[in-house]
C-alpha cells in the first residue's frame, strides 16, 4: 500500500479523520512532528506528501525551524510530480514554496463554518459549493506561476488553487472534527459553543466533502 508522508505542525492539528479516511481508501500515513523534535528527510521518501495546518505563519522561518524543509519539500513535490496535498498552513507553505504570496488577511478571520465555492473541478474536487471548517488569519495573496485558481469563498479569492497537476492547497480543514474546532477555540479564547455547535449541525455535509477529498487524493497517489 502506497505511503504518505504527513507533516504534523502543532499537536492541536493533527490528520483528524484522515487518520480513517486515508487508509481505508488505500494510503497509509507516517506522521512527522517536528515541533516534538522529529527530523524531516531532505527529499521525500515516501508515494504523496501531506503537510498539515498550524498556528504559526507560512513566512516565520525565522521562529519555526522546521518550515525552510517543509517548502522544499513542498517545492520537491511539484517538481518531482510527487502527489501533494497542503491543508490550510500547508496550502499557504504550497503557495510560497513555489512562487507565491500569503500576508495577513485583509478581510479578517474566518473561523469556524463557512462555504466555498469551487469553479474548477478537478481531480480532486468537484464544481459547486462545499461546506467546509476554516481557520485562518493569513491568506494566499499571490498564486504561484503555474497554479491554477480551483475556489474562493465570500471572503477570499484563494481558498483552492492547483500547482501543476498533482499537487493542491486547500486554504480549509476538510480533516476537523467537531473536537478539533473546540480546541482551536479553547486556545484562541473564542466562544466554544459558537463555532461548535454549526460544525456539529453540520457534520453529514462536512463528512461527506472532507470523505470525498480523502478519496480522491488516494486515487491518485495510486495512480
Amino acid at each position: 500500500m502506497p505511503t504518505a508522508l504527513v507533516i504534523q505542525h502543532a499537536a492541536v492539528e493533527g490528520v483528524g479523520r484522515f487518520a480513517d479516511w486515508l487508509p481505508a481508501a488505500g494510503v497509509d500515513l507516517r506522521i512527522l512532528r517536528p515541533y516534538d523534535g522529529e527530523p524531516l528527510p531532505s527529499t521525500i521518501d515516501a508515494d504523496a506528501l501531506i503537510v498539515m495546518g498550524g498556528p504559526m505563519g507560512a513566512n516565520d522561518d525565522a521562529d519555526v525551524p522546521w518550515l525552510a524543509a517543509t517548502k522544499h519539500l513542498l517545492a520537491e513535490s511539484v517538481r518531482r510530480r510527487v502527489p501533494a496535498l497542503g491543508v490550510c498552513l500547508g496550502a499557504q507553505l504550497l503557495a510560497v514554496a513555489t512562487g507565491g504570496a500569503v500576508e495577513r488577511g485583509e478581510a479578517g478571520p474566518e473561523l469556524g463554518l463557512d462555504a466555498v465555492e469551487i469553479a474548477v473541478a478537478d481531480a480532486l474536487l468537484d464544481a459547486g459549493s462545499m461546506a467546509v471548517v476554516q481557520w485562518h488569519y493569513d491568506t494566499v495573496t499571490r498564486l504561484p506561476p503555474e497554479a491554477t485558481l480551483l475556489g474562493s469563498s465570500r471572503r477570499y479569492a484563494t481558498q483552492a488553487f492547483r500547482v501543476g497537476d498533482l499537487a493542491w492547497g486547500v486554504q480549509f480543514h476538510v480533516e476537523a472534527t467537531p473536537g478539533m474546532v473546540a480546541d482551536w477555540a479553547r486556545a484562541e479564547r473564542i466562544d466554544e459553543a459558537a463555532v461548535v455547535d454549526p460544525v456539529v449541525d453540520a457534520q453529514d455535509r462536512l463528512t461527506a466533502v472532507g470523505e470525498r477529498v480523502a478519496r480522491r487524493f488516494a486515487a491518485v497517489v495510486a495512480a
